[in-house]
């Protein structure tokens, strides 16, 4: 196991989680933040999401290269567990946002009229 090209790969996997993360959960309001219009909100989600699946598909295929490959002198020194727990880290970040996601209403939903409240067509 090379454990330097092991660590290139999973930075790779974890910037492409971090990716994932802001274009699909924050993806309003870093829209919001650049004051982009809706049709830009849409290609930030669109390309996050593109880049995302292209940066980690690579992380992978290197992460799995340096699982394969022979360890060289140099890579005595290398740890990985940190850069394991991140990854690890981010995927439960991901799954912890997209369940809080699915109960919470979405921005669009109409509030309910409190009593005495009217409706201004």
């Amino acid at each position: 196991m090379r454990k330097r090209t092991v660590r290139n790969g999973m930075r790779l996997v974890m910037a492409a989680m971090i990716l994932i993360v802001l274009a699909s959960f924050y993806h309003v309001q870093l829209s919001d933040l650049f004051l982009m219009s809706s049709t830009a909100e849409s290609r930030f989600y669109r390309l996050g999401m593109f880049w995302a699946a292209a940066i980690g598909g690579y992380g992978i295929v290197v992460t799995v290269f340096g699982f394969v490959l022979s360890p060289i002198k140099n890579d005595i020194p290398i740890r990985l567990l940190p850069l394991f727990i991140g990854v690890s880290t981010m995927i439960f970040l991901f799954f912890y946002l997209l369940s809080s996601s699915i109960e919470a209403p979405s921005r669009y939903e109409q509030r309910r009229l409190r009593p005495g409240e009217t409706i201004t067509i």
